[in-house]
Formats: structure tokens, C-alpha cells, sequence
């Protein structure tokens, strides 16, 4: 067997252990009166409805508009869009075509404390209509709670020049951008915007430079930059009065597109949890105290493998966390449900049986003999297929799960459109743990064991499993 170095050890359970402390507590700075997220952790999950409760809501076409059945459907898939947009997967959505009413239940933010559902509505039912226009004119202003000035209603050249609208950006997303002025970090909201987009964009930067374009959603005036050069990258952004929760929530909006009609809210409620923060509490302490009993249990009987095993579910576990949160700035965030929860137990459950299957070849392979060295590439190498084979089958069944029960997709359509929410969230915590099972379980494990194996305190068959001492 090749030797793996022994500091490979120390590294790896640096590594896990860095992995770990950041998905739970994650990590977060100060910029001015502005709080930073720079990698999420477990306190940002947005919990489910059956675990923190949420809103029900019926809306129906504003102004007496009767919508077509086409109407109805496109906006139920921009509403569907701004769910997932905003990391949203438990919810439910269903159109009732003969009243005109779209039904939607959803859960409350993460960090949410005040529960209130006509708040919660106003993510998803504003029209969100985006317009770039010549000039700043407005009919009327007030103010916001904040005392800070409205302006509504474009007039004149503003409202009769639209030179942009939402269907000409192909992305929309909130970032940190420097104030020139005040050399502050502000939030504001990034444009890309498409080709023809950018064209009109150009053209309008070079005729109205040193001029006032104004941004305005739906018809409230939200920017209005003096235009100070030709623009011609395609690269657009919102200024404001940005807080992070506003910033993403109209970056949301945008990206999810404007509404056919306006929507009004017929009635809502507040939606109980079927669970609860208290039963998700002790749920947890159980977990704590299985674990803890499947550690002891995996070192009394495997010794050094068995301790490997413990270190590497500790980090299959921060894995599946940190890809609930959205630590992966290449997976968003995802909300987890009591079914997740049972996924996430299955999972562990699949890492276990993985780490005991090498244990159990090393055991085997120093009972025929073989040198340490020996038993452990040997038992390492005839587990692995029994491992892959066991792991292979249940990424299918997850990936089928989230692409029949997930958001609209191509399974969706085969089998006809489905709510979202306790069988997703199973089969995305299930698939994730068993990623992070083939990561910790299969990878890490192998060179933690191997690692060890040069010690020479540890070169002893028994603590390998073998019988001797």
C-alpha cells in the first residue's frame, strides 16, 4: 500500500472541523450600520411551514379584470419563480380557474419575528413592473414610514419615454457597490441586460448624458442617477436606500419578471405549524444523543476506523447544513421541512453503513492475515463497489423525487405538475447527504485511515480490528 502522509490527518479534520463551525454559526462582518453575510450558516435556514408556520393567501385579477386561463398560468409561474428565486420550496400554489384566484401557502422568513402575513404577501403579489425612463417628473410625493420621500406616477417626457423595461434584463442581482460620494459601501441592486436591451441602453446614455434617467417599479420612482457616460457594456445598476432583505427582495422581483395584471388580495391568513420550534427542539436533542450513541458504539467496536467514521458523519452532516443554508454560493439556499429532517437522518444512516462496510473489509482482511498495510488498501478497495452500488441506487430515487415532486421541470411535465415541498425537501436532503456521504464516507475516510496507519503508536492490528495486541 502506498503510504498516505502522515499530516494528511490533520488536514482533513481541519478542514472538517473549519467546514463545520462556519455552516452552523457561519460568518459575518460589520460595514458601516450595515451586517454582512459572507457565508451563511444553520441560524439563516428558512424553516417550513409544518416546523415555523406561514401564510395562506387567495388573490384574484385587480380591477375587475377577468384573465384568461394563459393569464392565470403565467402569473402562477411568475409567482412560482419569485418563490424559488427567494429559496423558497415549501409552498403550495394552485390556480381556480372558474373564480379567477390563485391560492398560495408559503412559510415565514428565516429571521422572521413579527408574522405578519400582509407583509409576508407583498413579496410575491407586486405587480413588479420596471421601467428606465427620461427624466424624474412624478405627479404626486409622500412618505414612508421612515419619513423618507415617495415619488409616484411618472408625468410629461417621464412618463410618455420608456427606454427600458423588465424583459430587457437577463439578470438582476443585489451586490455591495462603493458610494463615490460618501465612500460608503451601500447596497444596491446589478443589471445585465440583454442584447437588444443593451443596444437601447447605449443609445440612450450617449443622447441623455449629463441628463436624468429615473428607474421606477410599477410607478413608484426607486433611483434617478444622473446618466455621467455612454454606458455600452450591458451593465446596469439600482441605487437606494437599500437594506441587504430590500436589496435581495427587489432583485427578486425583477429576476422573477412583472406580473400580466395586478393582483389583489381576496383573503389571507396565518398557517400554523403542524410541528413547531419546540417538537424541531427536542427532535434535535434526540439527534444529538443518537449520534452521540453511534459514535461510541462505531469506536468501541472499530477503534480506529470507527473514529475516522464519527469525524467524517460530523462532516457529511455540516455538508447537508451548509447546502440547506446556502453557505455553496453555487447552491441557494433551500427550506427545510420535516421531511428534509427525515432525510437528513436516512442519509446518516447511509454513512454509517458505508463507513462500517470498510471497517468490517479491514477487520476481515487482517483476520486472513495480511499486514496492516495490507488490510487496509485491501478492505478499502473491496468496499468501495459495495458502497457506490448502494449509494448509486438512492441518488436515483432522490434525483426523481426532486424532479417529479420539485418546481416546474421537465419531469413536471411528463407527470403532471405537483406542489412542492415534503417530497422535494426529502429527496434534495437525501440527495445532498448522500454527496456529502461519498465526499466523507468514501474520500476523506480512506485517507484519515491511511494517514493514521503511519503512526507508529497506531500500527497495531487490534486497533485496526484485527485480534491481536
Amino acid at each position: 500500500m502506498k503510504r498516505v502522509k502522515k499530516p494528511v490527518f490533520f488536514v482533513v479534520a481541519l478542514l472538517i472541523l473549519a467546514l463545520v463551525v462556519t455552516s452552523l454559526f457561519g460568518v459575518y462582518g460589520q460595514h458601516g450600520d450595515f451586517k454582512v453575510t459572507y457565508i451563511k450558516g444553520a441560524g439563516d435556514i428558512r424553516w417550513g411551514i409544518d416546523i415555523r408556520g406561514g401564510v395562506e393567501a387567495t388573490f384574484s385579477p385587480a380591477d375587475g379584470v377577468e384573465a384568461t386561463t394563459e393569464q392565470l398560468e403565467a402569473a402562477k409561474e411568475i409567482i412560482e419563480t419569485r418563490m424559488v428565486s427567494q429559496s423558497i420550496t415549501d409552498y403550495e400554489i394552485y390556480t381556480d380557474e372558474a373564480n379567477d384566484k390563485i391560492i398560495v401557502r408559503f412559510p415565514w422568513k428565516s429571521g422572521e419575528s413579527d408574522f405578519d402575513p400582509e407583509k409576508a404577501i407583498e413579496e410575491i403579489s407586486a405587480t413588479a413592473l420596471l421601467t428606465f425612463r427620461e427624466g424624474n417628473s412624478y405627479e404626486t410625493q409622500t412618505v414612508d414610514g421612515a419619513g423618507n420621500p415617495v415619488y409616484q406616477t411618472p408625468t410629461g417626457t417621464t412618463a410618455d419615454t420608456i427606454i427600458l423595461e423588465g424583459s430587457d434584463v437577463t439578470e438582476a442581482k443585489p451586490v455591495m457597490q462603493e458610494n463615490s460620494t460618501s465612500g460608503n459601501y451601500d447596497y444596491a441592486i446589478s443589471l445585465t441586460l440583454s442584447d437588444e436591451g443593451a443596444q437601447k441602453f447605449a443609445e440612450a446614455t450617449e443622447r441623455l448624458k449629463g441628463k436624468t434617467i429615473s428607474i421606477w417599479m410599477d410607478d413608484i420612482m426607486i433611483s434617478a442617477p444622473t446618466v455621467n457616460a455612454v454606458i455600452t457594456d450591458g451593465k446596469a445598476s439600482i441605487t437606494g436606500n437599500f437594506t441587504a432583505a430590500t436589496a435581495s427582495e427587489l432583485a427578486a422581483k425583477i429576476q422573477g419578471g412583472a406580473l400580466p395584471f395586478a393582483l389583489q388580495t381576496s383573503n389571507f391568513s396565518t398557517v400554523n405549524p403542524t410541528l413547531g420550534l419546540k417538537s424541531l427542539d427536542a427532535m434535535v436533542m434526540a439527534g444529538v444523543i443518537a449520534f452521540a450513541l453511534i459514535a461510541v458504539f462505531m469506536i468501541i467496536i472499530f477503534k480506529v476506523p470507527g473514529f475516522v467514521a464519527v469525524l467524517t458523519l460530523v462532516g457529511q452532516l455540516a455538508i447537508t447544513f451548509a447546502a440547506i443554508s446556502g453557505y455553496f454560493p453555487f447552491v441557494n439556499s433551500f427550506t427545510m421541512t420535516l421531511p428534509g429532517l427525515a432525510g437528513i437522518i436516512l442519509s446518516i444512516g447511509v454513512g454509517v453503513d458505508a463507513n462500517i462496510i470498510t471497517a468490517s473489509r479491514i477487520k476481515e482482511e487482517l483476520g486472513t492475515g495480511k499486514t496492516l498495510d495490507g488490510a487496509i488498501q485491501k478492505g478499502c478497495s473491496n468496499s468501495l463497489w459495495s458502497i457506490i452500488d448502494g449509494n448509486i441506487t438512492i441518488l436515483i430515487v432522490a434525483i426523481m423525487l426532486i424532479g417529479v415532486f420539485g418546481p416546474s421541470n421537465i419531469l413536471s411535465k411528463i407527470f403532471g405538475e405537483s406542489t412542492t415541498g415534503a417530497i422535494y425537501s426529502f429527496g434534495y436532503t437525501l440527495l445532498v447527504g448522500v454527496i456529502g456521504n461519498f465526499i466523507m464516507g468514501v474520500f476523506c475516510s480512506r485517507l484519515m485511515i491511511k494517514s493514521l496507519s503511519g503512526f507508529k503508536p497506531l500500527r497495531k492490528k487490534w486497533l485496526f480490528g484485527g485480534a491481536d495486541k
